[in-house]
């Protein structure tokens, strides 16, 4: 057992980049040409989560359509989501937990009502 008290020996003078010496190719996921999408129908627990993951390099944006897990049908477009929009909206649960939460983060149900007719993108 250490008996060492006090602040640590060292202290990080700079935030740690992914991919800090790599090209960045602008046309791919996460690119200036194709941002990342908007978080949206999630707690603020599991946004943070997402967030983390793409600010540290582990994020991998969802490449077609996955299964609900309430209804089944292929409409969840969102990387780490397990539910689609209509039934996290219906029944007021977060999409990535399941859980019964007031209020979820992200853009009001008018903007998600008009994006629902647009077609998918992969991103």
């Amino acid at each position: 057992m250490s008996k060492r008290q006090g602040p640590p020996k060292h202290q990080n003078r700079y935030a740690w980049k992914p991919n800090l010496n790599q090209k960045i190719n602008e046309t791919e996921p996460g690119g200036r040409f194709r941002p990342l999408s908007e978080i949206t129908g999630v707690c603020q627990r599991c946004r943070d989560q997402i967030d983390w993951k793409r600010r540290y390099g582990k994020y991998k944006p969802i490449v077609e359509p996955a299964k609900c897990q309430k209804c089944g049908k292929r409409a969840v477009r969102q990387a780490y989501h397990n539910v689609c929009r209509d039934c996290s909206k219906d029944l007021g649960i977060c999409a990535k937990c399941c859980t019964r939460v007031n209020e979820l983060v992200g853009r009001l149900s008018e903007v998600l009502g008009k994006e629902k007719d647009a077609p998918f993108f992969a991103l």
